[in-house]
């Protein structure tokens, strides 16, 4: 939630038993007032991720509210708080229908409303298409979203919640544009190189912060929502 304070693991250091060190955290879990959710990976080379994020938030003292397992998988980055009690979940090629009803059962006492977002195929299942690729809450009512890949009752549901959406160019999709990481209401922090959706986010009245990414995030297609995973809802 965008009124929250929160902290961010900008690096989650190699797992003791696996080695495995990831910088793109978002995905492997995501965070409750009530503790973490471990994530269960749809991309097979990830799948050891959530343990090691789990040790971390075991060792910072942040409980383990539950895990995602067996047949369902579920990826942070399809995973969107749009209040306090309402969540929308992506259902694509990372997270599938079980692990969605995993995080509904987890989830039962924490949520008024849970919907569920089919994305497109876009690329296909090789590539990296979350919903957070599509929507970047920026306050209570406003969201940056990529319109052209986002199912029409969805986006019509959100303006049906009174949200304003600003549109991401599609000149500057593929340089994810539409992934803004909210520090706080109306004050992001994008990737550089695109001045068009800056422009929409400043007219606006949203503060915005650039960084150039060249290593970090365009080598790897993560921008700064990947690299970042708030631990504490308040």
């Amino acid at each position: 939630m965008l009124a929250a304070h929160v902290s961010e693991i900008l690096y989650l250091p190699p797992h003791a038993q696996t080695g495995l060190d990831s910088i793109y955290v978002r995905d492997a879990a995501l965070i409750t007032k009530r503790g973490a959710i471990l994530c269960n990976m749809g991309k097979a080379q990830r799948r050891g991720e959530p343990a090691a994020i789990g040790e971390f938030l075991a060792q910072a003292g942040v409980p383990i509210l539950g895990a995602i397992t067996g047949a369902g998988t579920l990826e942070g980055g399809d995973v969107v708080w749009l209040n306090e009690r309402t969540l929308a979940v992506g259902h694509g090629y990372r997270t599938n229908a079980e692990g969605i009803r995993q995080l509904r059962r987890l989830l039962a006492d924490s949520i008024d409303q849970l919907v569920v977002v089919p994305l497109p195929h876009w690329r296909g299942p090789n590539d990296v298409l979350h919903l957070m690729s599509l929507l970047s809450p920026l306050d209570q009512q406003l969201a940056l979203v990529y319109s052209p890949l986002l199912p029409v009752p969805f986006r019509e549901w959100l303006l049906a919640r009174g949200l304003t959406l600003l549109e991401v160019p599609a000149a500057e999709y593929d340089s994810m544009g539409c992934n803004v990481l909210a520090v706080a209401p109306r004050q992001c922090l994008m990737l550089a190189g695109n001045p068009r959706t800056k422009a929409r986010l400043v007219a606006a009245g949203v503060e915005v912060w650039e960084y150039a990414g060249e290593e970090i995030s365009r080598k790897g297609a993560g921008g700064p929502t990947c690299l970042t995973r708030p631990i504490l809802r308040e």
